[in-house]
């Protein structure tokens, strides 16, 4: 089955209705954070390209839970896209209703609608039939551009589908282009980098990955149960006893496909997980019982710059330690940097790498960098997502 896009409908004198993700930090009524509205402006530019197209934007914005409530108003996001675009963007009172309905019948060319937060109502995330066929009676075709959202079988993004002509926008079909290539047929040698706290949360990915990898870079806390089953110490690390027969499973299986796996080797730990905690070095893959690992150490992150070097592929999903604490960032930071001066495709993945990535001003050296956290790993777990489904030519 192949995607269908914009190439396969045609928009022009058609009121398009768009899903996108505008699902944006707003503090005091200011988006702090603008870069999911700016990743849909290509879509949103293409169809107004078109002549005569009118566009309907929607989009969720938190988690109201079938509550109109007013701190997740979409209103801050018309005026900012409008800024964006150079042309007004009319706010809608609500994403259904009579009103709703007049003011999209009501367009002209050029004009561009945005609806309230479909999840104002509790109908969108239960993909009750009735609500999208609502929302699908305001447009003539329809296009998804969320990919953030893309994971959920709800109303707006895959109920939707069930009345209109339907496409995938340019957004999500970036995201399918990258990702993948990565579980099918990456350049190899692919090299993953893994990390994060648990392994609980990772093991489908590491899972889904193994068969094309040459090197697996783990990381994070997840790290610690897997050196737990090693037979090595690890203090007062973070570690998940239930995972540890899984972990055994997941490291003799690597070891079937002769895949490298990379483990810390040292540390650079703390007696506490805080941000104020003094670190200290640990020159052993062993971590002393008074002490967690919060980061790793110098002989780990050569080892990890040197399979990166190697790599024609690289996925990037998780942290290597607490970046979040600036004392115990620089393993992740010395990874980043690597992996954005490769030469490789790379592809980043994951809330937590997203932002460690835009934190160290490195996003725009990656290849690619997703906008889904949930999505993206959901796609890496090599799962169907309802939304891309809903996409597909049959």
């Amino acid at each position: 089955m192949a995607l269908k896009t914009l190439k396969d409908i045609d928009v022009a004198g058609k009121r398009v209705l768009m899903r996108a993700d505008f699902n944006v930090p707003i503090k005091d009524g200011s988006i702090t954070d603008d870069t999911r509205i700016r990743a849909a402006l290509p879509t949103i530019e293409k169809i107004l390209a078109a002549e005569g197209a009118s566009l309907i934007l929607m989009s969720h914005l938190g988690r109201p839970k079938g509550e109109r409530k007013p701190e997740f108003t979409l209103a801050p996001v018309a005026a900012r896209l409008g800024d964006l675009l150079g042309r007004t963007v009319a706010m809608a009172p609500d994403c259904v209703g009579p009103e709703v309905s007049d003011r999209a019948k009501s367009l002209k060319g050029g004009d561009v609608l945005l609806l309230e937060n479909v999840r104002f109502h509790g109908a969108e995330t239960q993909n009750d039939p009735g609500f999208a066929e609502q929302l699908a009676s305001l447009g003539d075709v329809f296009v998804n551009d969320a990919f953030g959202t893309a994971h959920r079988a709800h109303a707006s993004t895959e109920g939707v589908t069930r009345h209109l002509p339907s496409c995938a926008g340019l957004l999500i079909e970036k995201e399918i282009a990258f990702f993948e290539p990565v579980l099918k047929s990456p350049d190899k040698p692919m090299v993953a980098v893994i990390g994060g706290a648990k392994v609980s949360s990772k093991i489908a990915v590491l899972e889904s990955l193994l068969p094309n990898c040459a090197a697996m870079i783990i990381g994070g806390g997840m790290a610690y149960t897997f050196l737990k089953v090693k037979g090595h110490g690890i203090g007062k690390s973070l570690v998940e006893p239930d995972y540890e027969e899984t972990a055994r499973n997941f490291l003799a299986a690597a070891a079937d496909k002769s895949v490298d796996i990379i483990l810390p080797e040292d540390h650079l730990g703390a007696s506490e997980f805080s941000e104020e905690a003094p670190p200290v070095a640990i020159d052993t893959v062993d971590v002393p019982e008074d002490l967690m690992g919060l980061d790793i150490g110098p002989r780990t992150t050569a080892r990890c710059l040197e399979a990166i070097g190697t790599a024609q592929t690289i996925v990037w999903n998780g942290p290597m330690g607490v970046f979040e604490f600036s004392k115990f960032a620089e393993g992740t930071r010395a990874v980043a940097e690597a992996i954005a001066g490769s030469g490789a495709t790379t592809v980043v993945g994951g809330g937590d790498s997203v932002a460690a990535a835009n934190s160290f001003g490195l996003a725009h050296k990656m290849s690619h960098v997703s906008t889904g956290g949930g999505a993206s790993l959901e796609f890496l777990e090599g799962k169907e997502l309802p939304g891309i489904v809903a996409l597909m030519e049959e």
